[in-house]
Parts: C-alpha cells; sequence; structure tokens
C-alpha cells in the first residue's frame, strides 16, 4: 500500500525575501522564481524569518535584499551567519514607477524588492568589516560633537547681541577667538538679572565640556592611528599636502579597501566628485555635482584641496589655470578630484607622494 509522504524538499530551488526594515517591525515579502509567496509582518528579528524560511522552504537557497538605512548593516551580518545569501541596497537603486512612488507602502516596498533581487536588477552595496565600522562611528561621533560645539558658540553670540554687548576688539582675531582668556571674559559679564548670568553659564559650560570631550575624542583617534591597522597607510597619505591625521584617519575608515574601486572614476562616483548629467537628443547638459556621494568625504577632500593648493605648487599652479575661466569654487572641485588621485596613488601602490618641485 503507498504512503502519503508529508515531507518536501526544495532544494536546488531559490527563495527571494524583500525586507522594509523598520524601528518596530519589518514587512517581509517572499518570492519563488514565478511566484509571489506571501508577503507578512514580523518583529524586528532575522531569526524569526530564518525559522520561516526553513519551515516553509527547507534545503532551498535563500536570498534577501533590504534598504541601507537606519539599522546598519546588523541585519546582514545575522542573515549571512544564518546562511542567507543578503545584500543591503542603495535605496535610490531600486526600480520604481511614478505610480508606485505616489502610492507608497510597506507592502509594495517590500514586494518590489522582492522582484528587483530575484529579477537581478539590484546590486548590493560595500559592507565595511565590523572593525571598520566600529572606528568610524568614533570619527563620525567626533565631527557630531564639533558641529554640536559651533551651534552652541553660536548660541552665545547671539547670547551676547541680543543684549548689546560687544565683544573687545583684542578677542575678534582667529588667535585669540575662543581662547582661554575669551573665555574668561563671557564669564567675568556682568548681568543685570540673575537669570541672564545663569544662562550665559550654562551656555558657557556646555562649551567646555564639549571642547573636553573632542579633545578626549583626538586623544583616541590619535592612538587608533597608531594601531596596526592603520599606522603604514597613516603615514603615507599624511605625505599628501592638505592631508592630516584626522583626514587620513577619515579616509581609511571610509574607504577601508581601495581596492574595491577598478578605476579612478568609481571611487568618484562613490565620493560623489562627478557632475550630474541630462542627456537627450542634440541636448547635453553637464550640472552641478551629483548628491549621490559619501558627503562625509567630499566635504572632507574639498576642505583638504584648500590648503593643498596652497601648499603644493602644482595644485596651486593648476588653480590659478582653472580661476582664469571659472569662480574659484568650482576650481576647487577639480583640485580635490587632482588630491583624491593622489589619496588613490598612494594607497594603491603604498608609496609615499612626492611633490613637484620648480627647477
Amino acid at each position: 500500500m503507498q504512503k502519503q509522504s508529508n515531507k518536501i524538499d526544495f532544494k536546488g530551488r531559490h527563495i527571494y525575501v524583500g525586507i522594509d526594515v523598520h524601528l518596530k517591525s519589518w514587512k517581509v515579502t517572499v518570492v519563488t522564481e514565478r511566484l509571489t509567496v506571501k508577503t507578512f509582518s514580523q518583529d524586528p528579528s532575522p531569526e524569526i524569518l530564518h525559522q520561516f524560511l526553513v519551515r516553509n522552504f527547507p534545503n532551498a537557497n535563500y536570498h534577501s535584499a533590504y534598504e541601507a538605512g537606519f539599522c546598519g548593516y546588523w541585519i546582514h551580518n545575522r542573515l549571512v551567519a544564518l546562511g542567507i545569501d543578503s545584500i543591503v541596497v542603495n535605496p535610490a537603486d531600486i526600480p520604481t514607477t511614478d505610480k508606485e512612488r505616489v502610492n507608497k507602502t510597506d507592502q509594495r516596498d517590500s514586494k518590489k524588492i522582492a522582484q528587483s533581487l530575484r529579477s537581478g536588477h539590484l546590486k548590493g552595496i560595500y559592507v565595511p568589516s565590523s572593525k571598520t565600522l566600529e572606528d568610524r562611528n568614533l570619527i563620525r561621533a567626533r565631527s557630531l560633537l564639533v558641529k554640536d560645539l559651533s551651534r552652541n558658540k553660536n548660541r552665545i553670540k547671539t547670547f551676547l547681541h541680543f543684549r548689546g554687548i560687544e565683544i573687545p576688539e583684542q578677542f575678534k582675531s582667529k588667535s585669540t577667538h575662543w581662547s582661554k582668556r575669551f573665555m574668561t571674559w563671557l564669564k567675568s559679564i556682568d548681568l543685570s538679572e540673575d537669570s541672564a548670568s545663569e544662562s550665559l553659564n550654562l551656555l558657557i559650560s556646555t562649551s567646555e565640556d564639549l571642547r573636553a570631550t573632542i579633545l578626549q575624542a583626538n586623544r583616541k583617534i590619535r592612538s587608533m592611528s597608531e594601531s596596526e591597522t592603520y599606522v603604514t597607510k597613516a603615514k603615507l597619505l599624511r605625505t599628501i599636502p592638505g592631508i592630516g591625521l584626522l583626514t587620513a584617519m577619515i579616509l581609511l575608515t571610509e574607504i577601508e579597501t581601495i581596492t574595491r574601486f577598478s578605476n579612478f572614476d568609481k571611487l568618484c562616483s562613490f565620493i560623489g566628485l562627478i557632475p550630474s548629467t541630462n542627456s537627450s537628443g542634440e541636448k547635453d547638459i553637464t550640472g552641478k555635482l551629483t548628491r549621490r556621494g559619501n558627503n562625509f568625504i567630499r566635504s572632507t577632500i574639498v576642505e583638504c584641496a584648500w590648503i593643498a593648493a596652497r601648499r603644493d605648487l602644482s595644485l596651486n599652479k593648476s588653480f590659478h589655470e582653472y580661476c582664469k575661466r571659472m569662480d574659484a569654487n568650482k576650481a576647487i572641485i577639480r583640485i580635490a578630484r587632482k588630491l583624491l588621485n593622489r589619496v588613490r596613488f598612494v594607497l594603491v601602490n603604498n608609496k609615499p607622494y612626492e611633490c613637484s618641485v620648480v627647477q
């Protein structure tokens, strides 16, 4: 007598999973090679998703994708550890119709990710190692503290202007502005109301605390730069005019591996130092810098380009030639590209940069 078998095996089959990630729940869509199987909500746990796939599609090849965002890469790492072929995608790379933009729902988003993954239209972004991510977070945290300090300084200036208090001439130069003597003068300001004095003291105290915290972060970053992971490459990068310790560490932690860019154009695209284009028919319009890119590196490399244009004779010469036909702010972008090319050369060849000299 023939027995009924209730065991099912999906060996050799491919299951595609699109995940729309949120803080308290995930919207998940599961599709096979030809069918959309199910869309459901679940708690934000890779283990729960893995259990569902193993229970319903045993021995299949699992593929998943989700958008890069606030959750970082921990989901990707956990999914990979569970045996799921996971990728993290740039939200801008997911094919979207105008109708989907107007009628946007979590269910549609997860289904769109799953179907695009199945069709092969999605390409995962580069996922750094856990160590690089943590080192990067330290440097980014310092950057946020610097912004907070600048905001707090502006609050102090606003406080003084609102009450008609003039900053003494001796503290208006860059060498004395926000110095220890300037902070002492701020504390000595006599205000008519105790509440006003308390408000100013709170702002001053916040600035002092932020400066102490930034100093501590600087020490941590310097110590990190002397570790075996970074010490050699950091020293090589600092041979380039305009590149200091902090910039070198930003480049090393944000890029991680220079060899992942097969050419210079791809490196520029990653950072966002390429113009936007609009070509149609006989029209070929080149616009401003593309919005897509790593803004943290881009702003850093442009700031360094101003210093490099003064210290590197070759870049100095190029900058003045560019300024003959364009604004200085546009010329410095081209200098930033040249500076970035020097960075790539140093990292690829593991050689120090040698400045050009006038014979």
